[in-house]
């Protein structure tokens, strides 16, 4: 058994939180949390409603709130949202409550994953590489920052990449 209580996982969007999240919370027979879904159930919106009435600083206000709920929870894995680490109170909660770890994948498959994505509001624009380009490079230092682990196997599936993850966190904490 891992000694972390939490795990938070972080990354871009499209890198795999919630699915790889899914899978580890199942080998270790933890609770999932998904941060947005978790929003949105609170709040009875969906993320692009709270964007659009709120804008972005109202929905990061409801985010920091949500982190804060999540953090105190025993046992979970919580999938973040990709803008999570922008505030640096949440980048305390991250480092001070858990065991961070960051699904780095190259910017081409983040691409390819989001390609048709019609509900995440930072990529409902004209050039959508160039979108995910930008947010990846202005936040991976970020990612980076608040990591504990940085897990880059994005070609295995969810399932083998939950189980790597785990490997990565028991030799950490060994």
């Amino acid at each position: 058994m891992i000694n972390s209580q939490r795990i938070f996982l972080v990354g871009p969007m499209g890198a795999g939180k919630t699915t790889v999240g899914k899978h580890l919370a199942r080998l270790l027979g933890m609770g999932f949390f998904d941060l947005d879904t978790e929003i949105e159930a609170r709040s009875g919106a969906d993320i692009s409603w709270i964007f659009d009435v709120e804008g972005e600083q109202g929905f990061r206000e409801r985010e920091t709130a949500m982190l804060k709920e999540l953090a105190a929870r025993e046992a979970a894995i919580i999938a973040t949202g990709g803008g999570i680490v922008l505030r640096a109170e949440n980048r305390e909660i991250l480092v001070e409550t858990g065991t961070v770890v960051y699904l780095a994948v190259p910017v081409a498959t983040l691409i390819e994953r989001t390609r048709s994505d019609t509900k995440r509001p930072l990529l409902q624009v004209e050039d959508r590489e160039a979108a995910v380009e930008k947010l990846a490079s202005e936040r991976a230092p970020l990612y980076e920052e608040v990591a504990s682990i940085t897990y880059t196997g994005d070609k295995a599936s969810p399932h083998a990449a939950a189980q790597s993850i785990l490997k990565l966190v028991q030799q950490q904490q060994s």
